[in-house]
Order: structure tokens, then C-alpha cells, then sequence
């Protein structure tokens, strides 16, 4: 899923200076040193260049001339860039960020789930048992992460809206890097099965109303399950 934490040297430099970025160790407005950085990461000056092509894409850096290559400011950062909300996660376990994250969820999901339940079609239902199945049968939490992940891309799937089924990329990225901090902290989060199969049963009944009312409830349990790792994500 991500597109440049696994690409060789060119994904290891644009991962590398992203996460320096997003970490605040280069900050906005910040000039970078392009010579230093090339000697520091061990790389051509072509290839950092070209590094630094894909930052400036999403919003990351920018280049003048007489000022040189620069952090941009926050505001004009692709925040729903996925590769974004992926260093932003991994960057720090930003807790305002996982506040944001909820509440773009319980915006999204909680309707989206009522037009799956009213469109879904056996195909949807046969996925969405398929997910449930594997995250019942998650031995640690890798498969756990993923079979969630399956789950909630097979229900936005489900509404049969283009631009709905087009936001799995936002939250899709978004959600794995927080089912990273919150499924990888031992001991923390309980049976994501029963809450999951609430919200299938209700979308296999065709019930809008009660997948609803399933969804807002996996999703106060998901913020729950923050809030013992990370206290203060609500503030």
C-alpha cells in the first residue's frame, strides 16, 4: 500500500527526508543543504534531486531561485496525500492527528455504511465474510491490521460510489498507520470480531439504521482502544 517506503534507494531517500520534515527535525521554512544531505544519505545529486521532485508533488518542499530548495509551511502540505499520513503516523504517535482521523471516520463511515446496507450485493457480502473470517483467524498483528483494513475498503466498496470507493486511499493509509500503533501495543485493544460482525449482520439484513448504529459503535470502541494508548486524543 504505500508507495515509498519499500521502492530501494529512491524510496529510502524519499522516505528519509519526509519523516525529518514531518517530524519537525527540518523545519517549515527551513533551507535545506542539498551537498549535506546527498554526503549524509549516500546518494547522487541526481537522485536526491529526484527524491526531492516527489516532496515537492505533495506539497512537502519547495524550490526558488537565490533561496534554494526549502521547507514549505504546513498549509500547503498534501495532508491527504497517503503517503503523507503515512510519514505524519510514523513520524510521531501524534495524538491530534488520531483525533482528526476519528473524526473524519464518523463523518464518512457511519454513512457509508447505510448505502451499503441498501446496495450491497452478494459479492460484497461474500468479501466483507471473507474479512471477517481472516481477522477472527489473526494470530498477531499484521493479520489483524490487514484483515481490518479488508474489512473497511470491502464496505466502502459496498456503497457502489465512485468517489466514495476512491477515498480507501486516504483512509485506508490513515488507518493502517493507526491500527499500527494501536494493535501493535500489547495488551490493549479486545476481540475486534463481535463489533466488526455487528455491523456486517446489519448490512447482510439490509437494516441502514442498525449498520448505522454498529458502525458508531466499532468506532467509540476504536477510540477507546486510542485513549488507553494515548491519553488526552480527545482534547
Amino acid at each position: 500500500m504505500s508507495l515509498y517506503g519499500n521502492r530501494g534507494l529512491h524510496g529510502q531517500t524519499v522516505d528519509a527526508i519526509a519523516r525529518r520534515v514531518l517530524s519537525g527535525e527540518l523545519p517549515e521554512g527551513a533551507t535545506l543543504d542539498i551537498e549535506a544531505l546527498q554526503r549524509e544519505l549516500g546518494v547522487s545529486l541526481t537522485a536526491l534531486r529526484e527524491s526531492l521532485k516527489v516532496l515537492a508533488a505533495k506539497g512537502l518542499v519547495g524550490a526558488r531561485q537565490k533561496r534554494g530548495t526549502f521547507v514549505r509551511e504546513r498549509s500547503e502540505w498534501n495532508l491527504l496525500d497517503p503517503d503523507v499520513l503515512r510519514w505524519q503516523f510514523s513520524a510521531q504517535a501524534d495524538t491530534k492527528l488520531l483525533g482528526s482521523l476519528d473524526e473524519v471516520r464518523g463523518i464518512i463511515e457511519p454513512a457509508a455504511v447505510r448505502l451499503a446496507a441498501s446496495r450491497r450485493t452478494e459479492e460484497d457480502l461474500t468479501r466483507l465474510d471473507e474479512a471477517l473470517e481472516a481477522m477472527a483467524g489473526a494470530h498477531d498483528s499484521a493479520g489483524e491490521i490487514e484483515s481490518d483494513l479488508a474489512f473497511h475498503r470491502a464496505l466502502l466498496s459496498a456503497t457502489h460510489n465512485e468517489l466514495l470507493d476512491r477515498m480507501q486511499g486516504v483512509l485506508e493509509s490513515a488507518l493502517a498507520a493507526r491500527d499500527q500503533l494501536v494493535h501493535g501495543a500489547e495488551g490493549t485493544t479486545d476481540d475486534p470480531v463481535p463489533s466488526h460482525r455487528a455491523v456486517l449482520d446489519a448490512v447482510r439484513r439490509q437494516d441502514a439504521g442498525a449498520a448505522e448504529q454498529a458502525m458508531r459503535a466499532l468506532l467509540d470502541k476504536a477510540a477507546s482502544d486510542e485513549q488507553r494508548i494515548h491519553p488526552g486524543t480527545d482534547d
